[in-house]
């Protein structure tokens, strides 16, 4: 009988290029050490390619949705038929990653706030919860967040505070990757030591924001273990706990049903 491992990584580009020697392998590690996946999607192709990862692997789910410095390339036909895909697919379990993202600006802000909300709206009316991207625009995020009480999901790659998402814990999660093992990130774990254990998932974002002792190097989504036993040790938890808890609120969030 298969035993579960508690571990697993709730936020991961697969489809990524950088996998095209390895992907395979990759995939082969995922199905040894990990009891599943999200493949995080940042346009119309991408959310093809994960859902086509999901059909094929029990322990692949996918999401659908356009990233913010893709949104220029948003089509309301395309949205449409993503999500009426998943309407007749359980493997497809949020709209994401979404958001806004004021470092690269390769599209006006309103023009993200549009893209942003209109998907915002689709996964409320379809209820799925939603995966946020926020980079250099913690504050407008909330405020949108803020203004939808029926909305519901994950901060991806948190980059703010406690106090600052704390009006939200109620219906979001907050997701933890390999920064949260960097020597000087003083924000990400004062963070993580004031937040209960209860909100926080798992992830990596493959193949970017590696983490120690493998920094430098592509990410690998085996590698949410140095995340957890990070997280383990700033929150003074046994590391079989964390493990535990984390993919019970993964599971949670996506309505994943995996026992």
């Amino acid at each position: 009988m298969y035993k579960l491992k508690n571990l697993v990584d709730t936020h991961l580009h697969l489809y990524d290029d950088t996998y095209d020697e390895n992907r395979d392998e990759i995939i082969k590690q995922i199905n040894k050490k990990l009891d599943f996946i999200v493949n995080i999607s940042c346009d119309y192709e991408t959310s093809l390619s994960c859902i086509e990862y999901a059909n094929n692997n029990d322990k692949m789910f996918a999401t659908i949705g356009y990233h913010p410095c893709d949104i220029s390339k948003y089509d309301e036909d395309k949205m449409k038929e993503l999500i009426n895909i998943s309407k007749n697919n359980n493997k497809i379990v949020a709209i994401g990653e979404i958001g806004l993202d004021y470092h690269w600006m390769n599209d006006p802000i309103e023009v993200q706030k549009e893209g942003f909300k209109k998907q915002i709206e689709l996964a409320i009316e379809n209820d799925l919860p939603i995966v946020i991207h926020t980079r250099e625009a913690l504050e407008d995020t909330l405020e949108i967040v803020k203004s939808y009480p029926k909305l519901k999901g994950i901060m991806h790659c948190y980059p703010g505070s406690y106090e600052e998402v704390l009006p939200i814990l109620d219906r979001f999660y907050v997701g933890v990757g390999g920064t949260v093992t960097f020597k000087n990130n003083k924000i990400g774990h004062e963070m993580v030591e004031k937040m209960p254990i209860d909100r926080i998932v798992i992830e990596t974002d493959s193949p970017y924001l590696t983490p120690v002792p493998f920094r430098g190097k592509p990410n690998n989504p085996v590698y949410v273990e140095y995340v957890v036993n990070k997280i383990a040790e700033i929150k003074n938890m046994d590391v079989e706990e964390v493990k535990r808890i984390t993919t019970e609120n993964a599971k949670k969030v996506y309505g994943i049903c995996i026992k």
